[in-house]
């Protein structure tokens, strides 16, 4: 009886801890996690297993320090804000997402014919360099942020890459730069790393380039500019709800 009563008492707190929880996901997670955790510009939260955060320590330090060279920026709460953010994140994994509806068999099969966009991106084993590799792109990416990126891929261009930064903390930024060598040599391509005296290019044929930039003539990057094209037109609306449900049953290793 006494347990009963305890835990009549406690019930109060814990909701009121819950509603806190949501309350600051709302306030610093939602606009780029979605309000559901669901993904957009931020990762997908709403999953059994976060691959950066395995577990609550993981995921209260990445809340308090963020993730250099990403969008994932730190936050300042209390402990206690914190441990109750990492209790609601944890919750949005806790009941399996409904399937995206679509035919993924027919949206895998335009993904590599009609839309050609293998051309670019890598699925598994399968596809090229120049874009984003999407193996768990399902993970990571919610179906309306697929949307969005399949038919305005300039819509959302990571901050990171919108506009200049001296340091550049990851590879996988696909900047458009364009290189003059000194003998007049161009080459035109997806930025795959740089520092501070060399940059590393790859052009749309799938070579890779390594340049000390005082061999460069000239160097022109394409700040806040998606090299991926508008797919507006060329699927019919269930050819693209057929390719955003095969992206979103992309988990990883395949």
């Amino acid at each position: 009886m006494r347990a009963i009563i305890a835990w009549i008492l406690l019930l109060p707190s814990a909701l009121l801890a819950a509603e806190t929880g949501e309350k600051l996901f709302q306030t610093h997670c939602a606009p780029c996690h979605g309000p559901k955790g669901e993904g957009g510009r931020g990762a997908n939260l709403a999953v059994r297993k976060l691959p950066r955060a395995p577990d609550d320590a993981a995921l209260a330090a990445i809340i308090a320090t963020g993730i250099p060279g990403t969008q994932m920026p730190a936050t300042r709460m209390t402990a206690e804000e914190s441990a109750q953010l990492v209790r609601f994140v944890r919750s949005l994994g806790k009941s399996q997402s409904a399937a995206v509806p679509g035919d993924r068999a027919n949206g895998e099969k335009l993904f590599w014919s009609k839309g050609n966009c293998g051309q670019c991106h890598t699925v598994g084993a399968r596809g090229g360099h120049i874009g984003p590799d999407l193996t768990d792109v399902g993970a990571r990416r919610g179906p309306a942020y697929l949307r969005t990126s399949i038919l305005q891929p300039e819509a959302d261009i990571p901050e990171n890459f919108a506009s200049y930064r001296k340091l550049i903390y990851m590879p996988d930024n696909y900047l458009r730069v364009h290189a003059v060598t000194q003998d007049g040599k161009e080459i035109t391509g997806e930025r795959v790393d740089e520092d501070t005296f060399t940059i590393q290019i790859r052009d749309d044929q799938d070579h890779l380039f390594s340049f000390r930039k005082d061999e460069l003539r000239e160097l022109r990057k394409d700040w806040g500019k998606s090299p991926m094209p508008s797919y507006q037109g060329v699927f019919s609306a269930q050819e693209l709800q057929d390719v955003i449900a095969w992206l979103a049953s992309l988990q990883g290793a395949l």
